[in-house]
């Protein structure tokens, strides 16, 4: 059981409506049985902010609590200080306010951690939120003032250990003698107080129904929340649990994490907006404790990674670039990726662009690591693209980004399309059709877009490929006949809806998803159609060149998350590494359909992968090291 809003998939329209009923479990005996592993990874969403926002969205709550902060900790607005587990960013917004210049906000949450971004955008304040696991900060060693957790935010893992690897965590960012402040729920006080059934009403149109109950060996509280709206019924049944902590226990866990000067400094009461029921906040433990002192490392210097970047080869023909050469743009293009990289520290960069030298320069001078970035395919040629990764592991030489297996299924459109449908993730209807098919089947639906199934860089995809009765697409299947032959053609649906772009870094477990992109057409003449042609890519002249634009996608919760959901699944399911780009569209109802999926996308300074770290003040270069940093990860460099 999780706490999903969304209806499944294939079923969720771009405006977020619903078109079936939420299920819901009904009576449950045992509350413990129905608890998700990883609860916290989905239940802190916009419902999370409805239910608990009489706490959580409560300004003088935050006021105080970061009163409390800064008096216990004696921090100062020049210090580096972390909100481990900021949700929404509320206690670092507001030390923002008070001049605080160097806070990081790090959330599991995605939602919850995008919204913190938006505020913070809005009000003008210069807070670092980022998506992060609290057992492995991703920060330098020795590098924080102060650490807190604020809020009633430690204790969800089902293991002691994992909140233990939290406290070892926060020690290992710590300066010598840094502070740490937990505000966590009185363990005690809670077993002996806590309410086994209640509801209350949220707003004019929603309430929530709350059962609790103490796990099998009383070290934690299975919580279940119904929330329903009184117009549509049932709209989440979701559990989540949280271990019970003890001042004595947590002193001793602190202990054993090498903190010491542990202070309770009393419990901390809560108002509430609606001052029904409190749950977890209703009484907290306010603790602050030291760090070790840690004497001060002397650094010495480690050679440099040796890294071979592999690039498309200049010299030879491209057929999917313009005139079927490289251009003035690809240069300049190169020329801005080696300036990037000279950005980048501990590494040292080569190059390789002549591939009639590719094998004999690996095998004779060979790199710690390759940076891939020759999606031209071996020799220039796309169907190619598979044979680079291939050389590598054949020397085994790490690289990064996709394995040839992967490149070989996206390479073949229709195939990522079986694939994503038997995912159930909604894709158009779609007529496959091979040169050696003496019939077509016509699609019963115009207007319908021709592209080929196999191809790169949208070959074959130009101004006249979406057709609006009959003659127009024999007319185009022979030309593209002619331009493509041997080439299997897909007939599809043309989507003509919103279009969308979902970036993944990283890779399962560890997922950096990139804020979403939308496909602004709106300047884009009428007589156009408006789709992402070859014209867009290659003619500097075209109004798909020059009238297309790119904005951050400004989309509800839920389209949100079946994008990430649908992303992350194709992501696994067909082996991509280290980086990603999906795509989709919206038909003509709103709903939601797979484009394509690009591993190895794009990875200049102008693509859509750098647009969209760009909607997060990410900087081309740190683009670029965050998916050197990925392969690194996986390869355990």
């Amino acid at each position: 059981m999780t706490n999903e809003l969304m209806t499944p998939p294939g079923k969720i329209k771009a405006n977020g409506k619903k078109n079936s009923a939420f299920r819901t479990l009904g009576p449950v005996a045992d509350l413990e049985k129905h608890l998700p592993d990883e609860w916290w990874k989905t239940l802190f969403n916009s419902l999370y902010l409805k239910t608990d926002g009489d706490v959580v969205e409560n300004t003088a709550n935050t006021q105080k609590e970061v009163d409390l902060l800064i008096a216990k900790t004696n921090i100062s607005p020049g210090d580096s200080i972390v909100d481990l587990c900021c949700g929404q960013g509320r206690h670092s917004l507001e030390l923002a306010k008070r001049g605080f210049k160097n806070v990081t906000g790090i959330d599991r949450s995605r939602y919850l951690v995008r919204l913190a971004r938006k505020r913070a955008k809005k009000l003008g304040y210069l807070v670092h939120f980022s998506e992060g696991d609290a057992r492995k900060v991703k920060l330098p060693e020795s590098s924080k003032d102060c650490v807190f957790l604020m809020g009633n935010s430690f204790g969800y893992f089902d293991r002691e250990e994992d909140d233990l690897a939290v406290l070892l965590s926060v020690r290992n960012i710590l300066k010598s003698k840094g502070k740490i402040l937990l505000d966590i729920v009185d363990g005690e006080w809670m077993r002996n107080n806590f309410e086994a059934r209640t509801w209350e009403w949220i707003d004019q149109n929603y309430f929530v129904c709350r059962e609790r109950t103490l796990s099998s060996d009383n070290k934690r509280i299975i919580s279940r929340e119904v929330i329903v709206n009184a117009e549509i019924g049932i709209i989440a049944d979701q559990f989540y649990a949280e271990r019970l902590y003890s001042f004595e226990e947590i002193k001793n866990m602190l202990s054993t994490a090498g903190f010491s000067e542990i202070v309770n400094h009393g419990n901390v009461s809560t108002t509430s907006t609606r001052n029904q029921d409190l749950g977890m906040m209703a009484n907290r433990l306010f603790i602050t404790a030291t760090g070790p002192e840690k004497t001060r490392k002397i650094y010495v210097k480690k050679d440099l990674l040796k890294v071979k970047v592999l690039l498309g080869d200049p010299q030879l023909p491209d057929p999917v670039k313009r005139n079927g050469v490289f251009n003035e743009e690809d240069v300049d293009t190169v020329n801005r990726l080696k300036s990037s990289l000279k950005m980048i520290s501990g590494y040292s960069f080569s190059y390789c662009q002549q591939h009639k030298n590719l094998i004999h320069e690996l095998m004779n001078d060979r790199p710690g690591f390759v940076f891939n970035l020759c999606d031209e395919g071996y020799d220039n040629n796309p169907q190619q693209e598979l044979h680079v990764p291939a050389l590598l592991e054949m020397l085994n030489i790490p690289y990064t980004g996709a394995s040839p297996a992967c490149l070989a299924m996206c390479y073949n459109k229709s195939v990522v399309r079986s694939i994503a449908a038997d995912l159930d993730i909604p894709v158009p209807l779609e007529t496959f059709y091979s040169p050696a098919d003496q019939m077509i089947t016509l699609p019963s639906v115009f207007p319908a877009l021709l592209k080929p199934n196999y191809g790169d860089g949208s070959i074959g995809i130009t101004k006249d490929a979406v057709v609006n009765n009959t003659e127009e697409l024999m007319v185009y299947l022979n030309s593209l006949k002619e331009s493509m032959p041997n080439t299997p053609v897909l007939v599809q649906e043309f989507l003509q809806g919103r279009e969308y772009s979902v970036g993944i870094i990283g890779n399962p477990g560890r997922f950096e998803i990139l804020p979403v992109l939308e496909v602004d057409y709106s300047k884009l003449p009428d007589e156009l159609p408006k789709i992402l042609s070859y014209e867009s890519k290659y003619i500097p002249e075209s109004p798909y060149w020059n009238d297309i634009s790119y904005n951050e996608a400004d989309i509800d919760e839920n389209t949100c998350k079946a994008l990430v959901k649908y992303s992350t699944l194709l992501f696994e399911r067909l082996n991509c590494k280290d980086y990603a780009r999906i795509d989709y569209r919206e038909d003509s109802e709103g709903n939601i359909k797979l484009l394509e999926v690009n591993p190895n996308p794009g990875w200049c300074w102008d693509g859509k992968m750098s647009i969209m770290a760009g909607f997060r003040d990410i900087k081309y270069f740190e683009l670029l090291e965050m998916i050197l940093n990925a392969a690194k990860e996986r390869f355990q460099i």
